[in-house]
């Protein structure tokens, strides 16, 4: 059997480790060897590739996407990689852009140059649905043109961009996948759902900007990490896949979920400001990769939403020492 050594940057991270998670557990491929590159910044946790860390197949090395002595030489001793790394908090990106264009658009390029520069090189680029923009109707196919809004977006575009132009000028084999927005376990506790439930779980209000009339499609980690993989092992070089999860809620209609699940009412909801340049809708038609690939997403929001609220409830001593450091709990 032949081994396929793949590097996946970010792997530390929220999606990152679950994508490692499931290539080294049970019912993984078994013909992988997979090395993590992370910075360990504020969402990198090492305790995420604990369930992994005495796999055989597994290696993690703590650097910078930036590093380029680093970046080729490790891509040199790879035959693909998976690139998660991505500063990724709209709200982070709103009080300062740097860090987003030095990571996400320069990291990338850093990583490219060396999958050229290693060639032949599979890259499996994971982007974002946000890349979009807004729209008030309707999903948006993969051809739609790109329309960020963010400063977070804008990053994100510029490195989908990038992705792309390797492929078209240098044909190097690209695959970019754009997924709506995750939940899960080991979401570092910032993001909406993982931060209203260990606030609602602290007995602490959460924060619903606007009206929370703004609209998003959930997708479990579980979901998406199964398209990534298919994207992977099946996808077409040069092409963009959208994975969505098929649940589409305003906020205010999450917000109800969230305080269902954690007993408690609208007294612990706390109208805010709207976020700058908050995108109204988001919504990502996913008819590509079910028929080519073959996706389905298998969890269903309600049940994915139960099982995320209870390792919450179940994992403090993961999550507690997070929200203390980054001081999380009423971030807007």
């Amino acid at each position: 059997m032949t081994t396929t050594k793949i590097l996946v940057t970010g792997g530390a991270g929220f999606i990152g480790s679950h994508y490692v998670r499931a290539l080294l557990g049970p019912g993984g491929p078994g013909d992988v060897q997979v090395t993590v590159l992370d910075a360990l910044t504020y969402a990198g946790n090492p305790a995420n590739l604990d369930p992994v860390r005495d796999h055989p197949g597994f290696a993690f090395v703590h650097g910078d996407i930036c590093d380029t002595d680093l970046v080729r030489k490790l891509v040199g001793e790879h035959d693909e990689i998976v690139h998660f790394a991505a500063e990724s908090h709209v709200d982070r990106s709103i009080l300062s852009g740097g860090e987003f264009v030095r990571t996400n658009v320069l990291g990338t390029q850093t990583l490219l140059d060396a999958a050229l520069h290693n060639a032949p090189r599979l890259f499996v680029h994971v982007s974002t649905d946000e890349v979009y923009g807004s729209l008030e109707s309707g999903s948006w196919t993969e051809y739609e043109p790109l329309s960020p809004n963010s400063p977070y977006s804008a990053s994100k575009a510029s490195s989908d961009l990038l992705a792309l132009a390797y492929h078209r000028t240098h044909r190097l084999d690209v695959r970019v996948t754009r997924c709506s927005n995750n939940y899960g376990h080991h979401q570092f506790p910032e993001k909406v759902i993982p931060l209203f439930i260990t606030n609602l779980l602290d007995g602490r209000k959460v924060p619903l900007y606007g009206d929370g009339l703004n609209v998003r499609d959930w997708l479990h980690i579980d979901d998406h990490v199964q398209g990534i993989e298919l994207v992977r092992t099946s996808g077409r070089p040069g092409e963009v896949y959208n994975i969505g999860g098929g649940t589409e809620l305003s906020n205010r209609e999450l917000t109800e979920r969230l305080l269902d699940a954690c007993g408690a009412d609208w007294d612990m909801v706390e109208y805010v400001e709207d976020r700058k340049g908050h995108d109204r809708r988001y919504s990502v038609d996913c008819t590509k990769i079910r028929t080519e690939l073959g996706y389905r997403p298998r969890k269903a929001f309600a049940e994915g939403l139960a099982e995320t609220v209870a390792w919450y409830r179940d994992n403090r001593a993961w999550w507690e020492p997070l929200k203390a450091r980054a001081h999380v709990g009423d971030q807007r």
